[in-house]
């Protein structure tokens, strides 16, 4: 298992492209479920326990982009929108507030932004301009790459007053340049990944061996998440998150893929929470 953090704000985005959609940043606004129906992967359910405390949705329901955001991106409940949009016109700002939280929403610093991600920004729009598409639309790969790199160069340049030594020196820098100095962490990213040659077998095997491998890494993960809800979740309440103290249960999306992001086989379970 290995695990990965994630941050508030824009930070669930690295769960729709990068993660749920296995690196696929071509799809653009096509949606999840879009995604999984070209790739002809299992769509990403919602797991955990604490799944009980979630009113309007249960384990094993499919999970959208738009739950992840409110979820993930902000710390409200997953179906903010159809709980705002089923309040009455006469409703109060505090009960609007009220329908859609859950616990304490995320700090986000928007002011925080690091200037090398506005430039950059800034970049991606004046290309897309240039090529007549939506100032939103995906950049192409290439491209990307291209002006990080230059965006990184210049900023290197004036940060430190000569050019970088290496390639690995720049890296660097766009690394920490593009962090926000504060973040609140929304949740952490569990990759659940058998061995190769797990996969390999899994992926040569009969249909009935294939799936009794299916079914004993699905137990496995299991096993894996319930001494996780038992021995290691907690959070914190009170100023400042003074406090800590036990939870209920674990909230997580779940998704599962076939292969890696080369292409070999690779059956791993993900889950955010």
């Amino acid at each position: 298992m290995s695990l990965h953090k994630l941050t508030a704000g824009d930070g669930y985005e690295y769960l729709t492209r990068q993660v749920a959609a296995m690196d696929s940043t071509e799809k653009g606004h096509t949606g999840l479920a879009s995604y999984y129906t070209q790739k002809g992967e299992t769509a990403g359910v919602w797991v955990g326990s604490g799944m009980a405390g979630i009113e309007g949705l249960e384990a094993g329901d499919a999970v959208t982009a738009e739950q992840m955001r409110f979820l993930f991106g902000s710390g409200h409940h997953p179906l903010a929108r159809q709980r705002g949009d089923a309040l009455p016109p006469d409703a109060t700002v505090a009960q609007a507030r009220e329908a859609i939280r859950l616990g304490q929403p995320f700090k986000v610093y928007a002011h925080d932004m690091p200037a090398f991600r506005i430039e950059v920004a800034k970049r991606f729009a004046a290309y897309n301009a240039q090529v007549g598409a939506p100032h939103y639309a995906p950049v192409p790969a290439a491209v990307r790459a291209a002006i990080r790199t230059q965006v990184g160069r210049e900023t290197f340049r004036a940060t430190f007053g000569r050019d970088p030594v290496d390639a690995r020196e720049l890296a660097g820098l766009i690394a920490t340049a593009s962090r926000p100095q504060t973040t609140a962490v929304a949740g952490y990213d569990l990759t659940f990944s058998p061995v190769k040659s797990v996969s390999t077998l899994w992926a040569l095997a009969e249909p009935a061996t294939a799936a009794t491998i299916e079914r004993a890494h699905l137990a496995a993960i299991g096993d894996a998440l319930r001494f996780i809800e038992t021995h290691a979740l907690y959070t914190r309440t009170g100023h400042n998150g003074v406090r800590q103290v036990d939870v209920t249960g674990l909230v997580a999306a779940r998704f599962t893929h076939r292969d890696s992001r080369a292409g070999d086989p690779d059956r791993d379970c993900r889950r955010f929470g």
